[in-house]
């Protein structure tokens, strides 16, 4: 696949791999400034243990603290993309009297890495595999794109186990669909299609299983090669958005404006528009 002039294959670009053994996460490290965070099968159906989120929210903090990685794309493995929590762990927590402590170990690790995840300049790429549910659909909509396949799901889950909602799903779903739409998905308890998904907004574009990889590569490398203050700043501004007066909204664009127009980044697009060439972004750090 092509863009901007630039072809990305995915076995042409692995520069590194780390793994967690013990609950399936591997990275791969691109050239093209991208990482490849992908889960398991056993960690893609239950991925939100202690340790497993530990691990999860350890290895983004660590990606998105580099200055190198421009971008994240986040898969799993088989039928599933994060099914959020063990509910065997939950069944074991209740009969020993620990469940409440528990969701609120997990929820105090998952909530901190959404916002991060929010606000950094990294890009995050969802590359839905398969289904996402619970806590794991709180992670997929907490991205900037979502590419699904044809037998992607999305599932809330909550009122089944007599819950009410996390992962941020009420303030991100709404976002996307609509807040009528938002409150019948979970009320009906809803399991939408990749299709549903699409026309509603919660997804982005659905592409074949064996295109799905190179195509969140693709989206992640285009959308990472932004300046780090045009990628940081639209972030934030969108967010703010739905929640601020018009008066507040003008003087946070103007403050991150002007901030912007500062960097390197603004000088060298100025140069490759007189150029008439396109720009690279991001040379100071990489010259450092």
């Amino acid at each position: 696949m092509t863009d901007r002039g630039l072809t990305y294959h995915l076995h042409a670009i692995q520069k590194q791999e780390v793994c967690w053994p013990f609950m399936g996460l591997s990275v791969k490290r691109l050239e093209s400034g991208v990482a490849l965070v992908t889960l398991s099968e056993d960690a893609s159906r239950n991925a939100f243990s202690r340790t497993s989120i530990a691990a999860i929210s350890e290895t983004f903090t660590n990606l998105l603290e580099d200055e190198s990685c421009k971008a994240i794309v986040l898969t799993g493995t088989g039928k599933f993309f994060c099914t959020g929590a063990d509910i065997d762990e939950f069944a074991n927590a209740i009969d020993d009297g620990t469940i409440g402590n528990l969701v609120s170990d997990l929820t105090s690790v998952l909530h901190p890495l959404e916002l991060k995840l929010r606000r950094d300049p990294t890009v995050f790429v969802a590359a839905m595999n398969g289904a996402a549910a619970g806590g794991g659909l709180g992670l997929a909509l907490c991205a900037d794109y979502r590419v699904c396949v044809p037998k992607t799901k999305m599932a809330a889950s909550f009122f089944s186990l007599g819950l009410s909602p996390d992962g941020g799903t009420t303030w991100l779903l709404p976002r996307l669909v609509g807040y009528q739409r938002a409150r019948k998905f979970f009320f009906n308890n809803e399991v939408w299609s990749a299709e549903q998904a699409l026309e509603y907004g919660a997804a982005d574009e659905i592409v074949q299983p064996d295109e799905l990889l190179e195509r969140a590569i693709e989206i992640a490398s285009n959308w990472g090669s932004w300046s780090k203050m045009s990628r940081q700043g639209t972030k934030q501004l969108l967010d703010a958005s739905s929640t601020t007066f018009m008066e507040t909204q003008l003087e946070f664009e103007k403050a991150l404006i002007t901030a912007s127009s500062l960097t390197p980044d603004f000088a060298e697009g100025v140069s490759a528009f007189l150029e008439k060439r396109e720009p690279v972004f991001g040379r100071s750090l990489e010259e450092e």
